[in-house]
């Protein structure tokens, strides 16, 4: 969220956060707090997760918060959470502050349009066009004769890197974009207007908004697994270091089997499921 307020307001619990350099947790009388912050598509997993190890350890809060892949990374890096959350590569510049990554899931980026747009389906080079500013009529591409509504993520989005890497390549997100800061955000606009476009990830894809193929490849969970979906990243947790104590507890839950099915849910595994 790009406000303070905005990072309060998406905080699972509230609480302070950990000043240790090795991320452990921290201790508040009777209760152990652990602090992540980041990425909005690792929150709604992240929360999932924090609700069912929590549920095993009572005596243990852990805090979500959202603020984008940017501040996932800083915070981690600074020590002011134990966890941050990215939903894309790290920069070279970025590791060599000291923090370790653990891929937590992959995730999709979906091209979603107004369930009432009668297009369904893209070419990569027209959604890279549509966002570079060339196509700028949805009759461009087999549509009605109204002006495209282009929405994307604001600049430090984890998301948004992703799409820029792997669909924009060198081209620029053109200036007119309507920018929010969010997966939810996006979501929201794109469902309250006949002719917007956007980008989320998989895990927002709801009735609200329809996901277009991407080069004759639907949206799903299975083609991203199978590799025939073209958009895919990764979901990190990062810690300053080696994480231990109930940070290292709960990082390895979201890894295990119980915690990779909660994952499932929405994102794809890590892991192989039984």
């Amino acid at each position: 969220m790009g406000t303070l307020a905005g990072l309060m307001g998406l905080a699972l619990l509230f609480t302070g956060c950990s000043d240790d350099t090795t991320p452990s947790g921290t201790t508040t009388g009777t209760t152990q707090e652990i602090t992540e912050a980041g990425s909005t598509t690792v929150q709604p997993v992240a929360e999932s997760l924090a609700t069912a190890f929590m549920d095993n350890h009572p005596d243990i809060r852990i805090v979500i918060q959202g603020g984008g892949s940017s501040v996932g990374v800083k915070s981690a890096a600074e020590g002011t959470v134990d966890i941050g959350a990215a939903s894309r590569e790290l920069k070279t510049s970025e590791l060599e502050l000291g923090v370790v990554t653990h891929v937590l899931a992959k995730d999709g980026i979906a091209i979603v349009v107004n369930p009432g747009n009668t297009v369904t389906g893209l070419t990569s080079e027209q959604v890279k066009a549509i966002y570079n500013g060339t196509i700028t009529n949805w009759s461009q591409v087999g549509g009605a004769d109204t002006t495209i509504n282009v929405v994307a993520r604001e600049e430090g989005s984890g998301t948004r890197a992703a799409f820029e890497e792997m669909v924009m390549g060198e081209e620029l997100i053109t200036a007119g974009a309507i920018l929010q800061p969010s997966n939810g955000a996006i979501r929201t606009t794109v469902a309250g207007d006949a002719n917007a476009i956007g980008f989320l990830s998989f895990g927002y894809i709801d009735a609200s908004v329809q996901a277009v193929s991407i080069d004759g490849v639907d949206a799903t969970v299975e083609n991203a697994l199978n590799g025939t979906y073209p958009v895919v990243r990764p979901l990190l947790f990062i810690t300053k270091g080696q994480p231990s104590g109930i940070v290292k507890e709960f990082i390895d839950f979201c890894l295990s089997e119980a915690g990779q099915r909660i994952v499932a849910e929405d994102y794809i595994p890590v892991i192989t499921l039984k």
